[in-house]
C-alpha cells in the first residue's frame, strides 16, 4: 500500500469530502476520486458511507485511520530524522573568492540557502578582482570562487552562471553623456577614461571599439572599480565597467555599450585538486540549480 494513497485517504477523511480534500492536497477532483477507488480495490473494502453532503468512514475506514495516521506519522518523523543526520554528517568550512558583479548576490543566496541545510558549516568571502581571486585558488587559499569572464579557465572546473553582466561606462550625473541611453565607440573619442588593468579586459574594450586601447585617452587603471567611483563623480573621467556593481554610489550612472557587450560570471575550481565533502556538496547545489538553465 503507497504512502500517497495513505496521505490521500486520511485527507478525505479529515475534510469530509473529496472536493475539500482535493483542495488541500493541490491535485483535481476526479484524480482524488479515482485514488479512492484504487485503495477501495486493493482492500476490496468500502471505506466510506455517503451521509448527504458527507462522507463517513465506514468500521473498516475507522481502522485503516488510525493505522494509517500512525504510518503517515512514523514515515514523517522517519524522513525528518534523517534529514537531521544528514546535516549532521556535515561540518566544516568553505573558503569562497568572490569579485564585484551583479552576480554577487547570486553566491550570497546560494550560501544562505547551503548555510540553511548545513548549519554547523563556517566559510570565509574573499573579495577582490579576477586575477587576485584566481592567485589563491592557485595557492590553495580558496576552494573555488565566483569569476567573471573574460579570464582563462583552462585549469579549473567550472559552471557558467546564466546571469550575464552587461559592460557599459559609469559617468557622473553632471557629465553631458549623463543623458545618453547608450553609449557607441564613437562617443568614447576624447573621453579621459579609466579602466581596468586586466589585459583580458582591455582586449575586450579594444574589439568592442574597433581600434586599440592604445588609441584611447586612457588616463588611468584600476583593478578594483570602488577605487575610482570618486574620481568619476568628480568628473576626473569615466570608468569602464559592469552593470549592477555593489560599489556604484547614487551620484553616478551607468550608461550600457552598444553594440552590447556582455560577458558571464562563473564557479570555478582547480582540476586535479581533492575538494572536501562540504566543498563538493556546495558545487551540488551549484549544479542543481545552474547546469539545466
Amino acid at each position: 500500500m503507497e504512502i500517497r494513497l495513505l496521505k490521500y485517504f486520511v485527507a478525505i477523511a479529515e475534510e469530509g469530502t473529496v472536493s475539500k480534500a482535493a483542495e488541500v492536497l493541490h491535485i483535481t477532483q476526479p484524480t482524488l476520486s479515482r485514488q479512492l477507488r484504487e485503495l477501495e480495490t486493493q482492500l476490496d473494502t468500502e471505506l466510506f458511507t455517503r451521509d448527504k453532503n458527507r462522507l463517513r468512514l465506514t468500521q473498516a475506514g475507522l481502522f485503516l485511520k488510525s493505522r494509517a495516521t500512525e504510518i503517515l506519522e512514523l514515515s514523517d518523523r522517519t524522513e525528518q530524522e534523517f534529514q537531521s543526520q544528514r546535516r549532521q554528517l556535515f561540518s566544516g568550512h568553505i573558503s569562497i573568492g568572490c569579485i564585484e558583479a551583479d552576480n554577487s548576490d547570486t553566491m550570497s543566496l546560494m550560501l544562505e540557502e547551503f548555510i540553511a541545510d548545513y548549519p554547523e558549516v563556517t566559510f570565509n568571502i574573499y573579495t577582490g578582482t579576477s586575477d587576485e581571486i584566481v592567485d589563491r585558488i592557485d595557492k590553495g587559499l580558496l576552494d573555488l570562487a565566483i569569476l567573471l569572464e573574460p579570464i582563462n579557465t583552462d585549469k579549473y572546473h567550472k559552471i557558467i552562471l546564466p546571469r550575464v553582466e552587461r559592460w557599459g561606462l559609469l559617468v557622473s550625473d553632471e557629465s553631458f553623456l549623463a543623458d545618453s541611453k547608450t553609449i557607441k565607440p564613437d562617443d568614447l573619442t576624447g573621453i579621459p577614461l579609466i579602466i581596468s588593468g586586466r589585459s583580458e579586459v582591455q582586449s575586450l574594450l579594444s574589439n568592442w571599439a574597433n581600434k586599440p586601447v592604445e588609441a584611447m585617452n586612457v588616463i588611468g587603471n584600476f583593478n578594483l572599480i570602488f577605487n575610482v567611483i570618486s574620481l568619476v563623480e568628480r568628473q576626473v573621467g569615466s570608468a569602464i565597467g559592469i552593470e549592477g556593481a555593489p560599489t556604484y554610489t547614487s551620484g553616478t550612472k551607468f550608461i550600457p555599450f552598444e553594440p552590447t557587450m556582455k560577458t558571464n560570471c562563473v564557479l570555478a575550481w582547480r582540476k586535479e585538486r581533492e575538494t572536501s565533502p562540504v566543498v563538493r556538496e556546495f558545487i551540488r547545489y551549484f549544479r542543481e540549480a545552474f547546469e539545466k538553465c
